[in-house]
């Protein structure tokens, strides 16, 4: 997501929900002209900032009522924050993205992704209620047209989309991100966490039942004003 978003020094970037930050230090190892990223509250901000260079800052703020300045960026993107929000939310959360860019700048999010487009209501409410169990927050994933549809509604133009497999929690993913020695560290914290272990247990269960249902989707789209924005 981060690479198709082409980011420039002349780019002033505002990201949704750093999180760990490490999209956030993804984003300014192309040395954009500004940053600034947006958390739900100071802990979230605090555990972020360390990933950013000393001039940028992480607010605290609503995703979709940031206060940030209309037009004050080139660059918005999140990541797994769409998917945890209702459908009302999901649309002010795209507006505010829109609102903040400039015409023509770059909208980047990736979320997971439910498949394939025809998949039934009943199955999309079979795996959000799946999904909502295990993950102790409201998942609400979408089909690839319906999460083309809410950026288009929201006044985007689908640049284009990439979408994998859900590969969460795989053992081998986890190798691959935190290495040996961050997996030895995350399994002994789990261990020594009697409710942690059997509660990944169970989400890692859920992802692989519903293996060919739930993937992982990115879009990139562009912000081009049409005649009711």
């Amino acid at each position: 997501m981060v690479t198709e978003l082409a980011i420039e020094p002349s780019d002033d970037v505002v990201e949704m929900w750093p999180g760990l930050g490490r999209t956030t230090a993804l984003a300014a190892g192309f040395g954009p002209r500004s940053y600034v990223g947006i958390e739900r509250g100071p802990a979230e901000a605090a555990r972020a900032q360390p990933m950013m260079p000393s001039e940028q800052r992480c607010i605290v703020a609503p995703v979709h009522n940031t206060g940030l300045p209309s037009g004050c960026a080139s660059v918005v993107f999140g990541e797994a924050l769409l998917t945890l929000e209702p459908i009302s939310r999901k649309h002010a959360i795209v507006e505010e993205a829109f609102r903040l860019l400039r015409p023509g700048g770059r909208y980047g999010i990736h979320e997971l992704l439910l498949q394939p487009d025809s998949l039934s209501e009943r199955a999309k409410a079979e795996v959000q209620r799946e999904l909502t169990k295990v993950l102790a927050v409201g998942a609400r994933p979408l089909t690839r047209s319906e999460w083309h549809a809410l950026l288009e509604d929201g006044g985007f133009h689908v640049r284009n989309d990439a979408i994998s497999p859900l590969l969460l929690l795989d053992p081998k993913t986890v190798v691959a991100d935190e290495g040996v020695g961050g997996t030895l560290s995350i399994a002994v914290r789990a261990l020594l966490h009697p409710t942690v272990l059997p509660r990944l247990v169970n989400i890692l269960q859920v992802f692989r039942r519903y293996g060919e249902t739930l993937g992982a989707i990115t879009v990139v789209a562009d912000a081009f004003p049409g005649p009711n924005r």
